[in-house]
This record gives C-alpha cells, structure tokens and sequence, in this order.
C-alpha cells in the first residue's frame, strides 16, 4: 500500500521532491468570496457578520450580543464535563503552561564605554485572537495550545472565536477556554470570524494578532489580512517522519504514521531506515493494524497517496534526508536519540527515543502542537509565547556619547543625501 522508495536509485531526489512538495492550488473562487467577506464585515461590521453566520452555520441570532458565549457558561461547562475529562484537561495545561512560562523574555539594557544607555523592552501584545474549529469536530487541545501561551505571555485580552453550526457547542472546547484563560468567546466561524477579528466590529473587538487552525477560507482570510493583524503561519496538511534504527517495535511505528495519516487524505507519514528487514516489518504492522482503524479509508488514503517507507545507506543519511524536508514532526525512535539530536537542522518538533510518541506531543508534554508545515520548519519556529510578545529597541545618547554618534551619523545621512538626518544629529555636536 505505501510506496517503497531507496536512496541509491537514481531518481530517489526527484521521487522524494515530487512526493513530498504541496502547493496548495490557488482556488479563484475561494479568494473571491473571502474578499467579498472580509469587505462586507469591514464595512457593515455586526450586521454582515449576522448575516454570515445565518448563511454558513445555520445560527440565526437576533443581535450580535448574543453571538458571545459567557464566562459563566465556561465555567459552566468545566463544572458540567466528566471528571477524567476535566483531570486530564487541567493536566494538560499545567505541562503546556510550565513548558512556556520557561520561553518567557525579559528586557534587557547596557551602557556602553561612551555612557549611551541602548537595550531592547519587551511587552506583551495588547490582545490576541484564536481561531477554533468548532461544531461536532473536538479540538481542546488547540485552545490550550493556542490560549496558554498568549495567556503565560501577558497578552491583555485573548478572544476566542469558534462556530457553532446550528447553535452546537462542544462542552471540552468550552471547557478548555475556561481553563486556559480566555477572557471572551464569540461562536462566530469562516472566514468572517477572521475579518471581525481583524477589522473589528461594533461588538466583536479588534486584536492585534490571530492564530490558531481553520480550513481554507480561514487560511485565505487569514493572508488576506496579514499586515493590518499579525498571524501565526499559514498551515498546510500533517506531516510525521519517523528515523528508525531497526530496535523499536514495527507495531508502535505503524501507529505512529497512524496517527498523522488519520487527520485527512492529504496528510504525511514518511519513515527512513537502513535496514530493509524492518522496513517490511512494518509494512506487515501496516497491513495488520490498519482494518482495526476507525477512520481506515482517511489513513488508507493518506499512506497511498503521499506515504513512503524508504531505505536510506544510513542513519547519517536519513538525517540528511530529514533536514531536506523540515518535517512537522520528527522522530527518531532510535536507541541513542541524543546522538542524532545535533545534526538536526529543521523540524517543528523532534519526539526522542522508542518510547515518545508524536501524539504525547500533541496534548500534553508541554511543547506547543502548533508547528510549522510544508518545509517551513527551515524559517518559522511553534507557536510561543515569543509570539505573543514583541520587542521596541532603546536609545538613549549621553552628553558625551552623541557627539561620537552624531558625527557617525552625520557623514553617512550626508552620503545618502538625506541633508536634515544629517542636521539633526549636527545640531548636538558641541563643535
């Protein structure tokens, strides 16, 4: 069922290239409508938004005050869910909130040898904006992981929008934003969710930064309003790669490559090693494992049409190949994973050792499950509270230290012919 590939066959680079690149097409008629959308919410503001959310979610609510979900009702539905659900919840977020707290900055200065005091300020994001997937779909991780950290970075508002198709609500999505501190909660969804966080509107606040999933009329709306709003990446399918030396049980690999191949057909699973034997081993876990899946036909598709158990010469080389592809999730489920961990280049996240699963990561080791896709694991780092915080440089000249500085700054602002920099600065020379 997963295609075979070798490292030593002449075409390895274009078959691996070919398997692996994902370019999105680009749907003209989806950009069109998230155009019109973001114009109508911009401009007619809670109106357009009532309109919307009766057209695409069924919700017909007489004003846009009612599209808000209470603290009250949060609370509720903590107080309400089963109590190995609420455990497992605030375990969760115990480890996601200790892991990020450790990724806090702090401002810093330092005077140099001519007594200018220069350093860099770090301050928290005025409010944020998360994104949820909603309806019947269960996501409380991705709140968790979205809300924790802008929460642990001191974002000063953290809104939530989630749809609610038909008026449905899910109890552990509601229960998780509880826990996680949101401060407010529309059930608003689309592409017309990300245009009220963006544009604002007369009840659904503007904020200064959005994250989080949604399907291609979120992530269209999303790259449209980039630059009035900040936002976390644009993400692409699922991806796991899977280094194995031979050691680990076939049958937790064939899990693992599970457990990425069942989010949707388009998702990865690719697993590297030089020993053929286990390669087979695992394709014979595949086989056995699969029909016991609930949801075989995704997984089934997903390991067909974008899946690889590939032979590499080594694990140097299986390396090599990882750190071409910046996978979303990396394992290496290798005896001595520390060894390895150096030569590692690119990846969203490296899950070590035999015993580390990918789906640890995903709900509650503590390291954030938003990573980077697609190959932009080589530029853009998870989710963090870096993301919810930002930096202002500070200068401040002393008496004696300008007149260095200016002169400095005078001849070059001459030599790019900006004549009033340069008189700015001359103007404190003391000669």
């Amino acid at each position: 069922m997963m295609r075979r590939l070798d490292s030593t066959q002449t075409d390895f680079d274009a078959r691996i290239e070919q398997l692996t690149a994902w370019e999105e097409e680009l749907d003209h008629a989806v950009n069109d409508t998230v155009r019109e959308i973001l114009a109508a919410v911009a401009e007619r503001g809670d109106a357009a938004l009532l309109s919307y959310t009766a057209q695409f979610d069924q919700l017909e609510r007489a004003s846009a005050a009612e599209l808000e979900i209470s603290q009250a009702r949060l609370q509720q539905a903590l107080r309400d869910i089963d109590a190995d659900s609420r455990q497992a919840l605030e375990a969760a977020a115990a480890r996601i909130r200790e892991y990020h707290q450790h990724q806090l900055q702090d401002s810093w200065q330092y005077r140099d040898a001519s007594g200018n005091l220069l350093g860099q300020q770090i301050t928290a994001l005025d409010s944020a904006g998360i994104y949820v997937p909603g309806g019947k779909a269960s996501y409380p991780s991705s709140v968790l992981m979205n809300a924790i950290p802008a929460h642990v970075a001191g974002v000063g508002q953290i809104v939530m929008v989630v749809p609610a198709p038909g008026g449905e609500l899910n109890e552990l999505v509601l229960a998780a934003a509880a826990i996680a501190g949101v401060d407010r909660v529309f059930t608003v969804g689309g592409a017309q969710a990300v245009a009220a966080l963006a544009y604002g509107t007369e009840t659904v606040p503007a904020v200064d930064k959005i994250v989080g999933p949604g399907n291609i009329y979120v992530a269209a709306a999303k790259r449209m309003v980039f630059g009035r709003v900040g936002i976390d990446m644009i993400a692409g399918p699922s991806e796991i790669l899977v280094i194995c030396d031979g050691s680990t049980d076939p049958d937790w690999v064939a899990m693992d490559l599970f457990s990425q191949a069942e989010h949707d057909e388009n998702a990865q699973a690719i697993l590297l090693c030089p020993d053929a034997g286990y390669l087979d081993r695992v394709a014979a876990s595949i086989d056995e494992l699969l029909p016991q899946m609930e949801r075989e036909p995704i997984i089934r598709a997903s390991l067909a049409g974008r899946g690889a158990l590939v032979k590499t010469r080594d694990l140097s080389e299986a390396v090599a190949i990882s750190n071409r592809l910046a996978p979303e999730h990396l394992e290496l489920s290798v005896a001595d994973p520390e060894n390895l961990l150096p030569h590692i280049r690119h990846a969203g996240a490296i899950f070590m050792g035999p015993y580390t699963s990918e789906s640890l990561g995903d709900y509650c080791a503590g390291p954030n499950h938003v990573l980077p896709t697609s190959r932009s694991a080589r530029f853009f780092s998870p989710l963090g509270v870096y993301d919810f915080q930002k930096r202002s440089s500070i200068i401040m000249c002393s008496a004696d230290g300008v007149q260095e500085l200016g002169r400095v700054a005078s001849v070059l602002a001459r030599g790019e012919s900006l004549t009033a920099h340069a008189r700015s600065a001359e103007y404190r020379l003391k000669d």
